[in-house]
């Protein structure tokens, strides 16, 4: 695994030597190219003015910001990289708080910190007992590829993870949904509901998370290059029909028993 930030993590007077790996395993996604269908070819894409239909090299192209119906302020390219932060190569650990506190929607990318080199493992090692014995995560800042990121540290095994966190006002409110108001339950159907979760309730990591999608894909893929006739399975989209909901209730919890006796 290659590193993809190579710094420091620093809280107060302690500084820990640490490297940054990405946690995603993008090779697992399947991307496919855009092809000509008479040869296959590969598709290109031209920049073209809308306004001119003029075709743009990147010399004509300069970024621009609306701030009304077709106004635009441009910013050149050095103006640009005069407001650019300075990577300093450093975590500064501005806080610890609880992770409970932090809100899942918030939660953007995730990464693995390492230690970097033989002298940063004592260091690396005790940092990470004490987010442990704590329960607190270590928030900061970090500068990736030019951009600014607060950051969420948190022990896992022996190990630390780094969570990058959107702002505030990158998340929408709950509130601006429609429809969303209180209203009065059944309590009837609540208790039949309660006993429904709890007859589904089982732990994560027994959860089945086979990429179904991705499964039929490489099959057809593969069925593909294999030359085979490729024969579509038609699904039942039958619409199904609308029962009282306390009937489908009794009968969820009756299928959720079966299943799991059966299990």
């Amino acid at each position: 695994m290659r590193s993809i930030w190579n710094g420091h993590i620093r809280f107060s007077l302690v500084t820990i030597p640490v490297q940054i790996f990405n946690g995603i395993n993008s090779s697992s996604h399947i991307s496919f190219n855009q092809l000509h269908r008479k040869d296959l070819g590969r598709v290109s894409y031209r920049k073209v003015c809308r306004n001119c239909s003029e075709e743009l090299g990147m010399k004509d192209i300069v970024k621009g910001y609306e701030y009304a119906d077709d106004q635009y302020v441009v910013l050149e390219s050095q103006e640009l990289d005069a407001i650019k932060l300075k990577s300093t190569r450093v975590i500064d650990i501005e806080a610890f708080v609880d992770i409970s506190e932090v809100h899942p929607s918030r939660f953007e990318a995730v990464y693995f910190i390492g230690p970097n080199g033989d002298v940063a493992k004592k260091t690396y090692g005790l940092f990470c007992e004490v987010l442990k014995k704590s329960g607190k995560a270590g928030l900061g800042r970090i500068i990736l590829r030019e951009k600014e990121d607060v950051v969420l540290l948190r022990a896992e095994d022996s190990g630390i993870i780094m969570y990058k966190l959107r702002y505030p006002d990158e998340v929408r409110s709950l509130r601006d949904i429609p429809d969303t108001v209180n209203i009065d339950v059944d309590q009837k159907q609540l208790a039949l509901a309660e006993t429904l979760v709890e007859s589904l309730v089982m732990p994560f990591a027994e959860v089945d998370f086979t990429d179904r999608y991705k499964d039929a894909l490489m099959e057809l893929v593969n069925e593909k290059i294999a030359g085979n006739e490729i024969v579509s399975i038609t699904e039942n989209e039958d619409v199904p029909p609308v029962i009282d909901i306390m009937d489908a209730l009794k009968a969820s919890i009756e299928q959720s028993k079966k299943i799991r006796k059966e299990a």
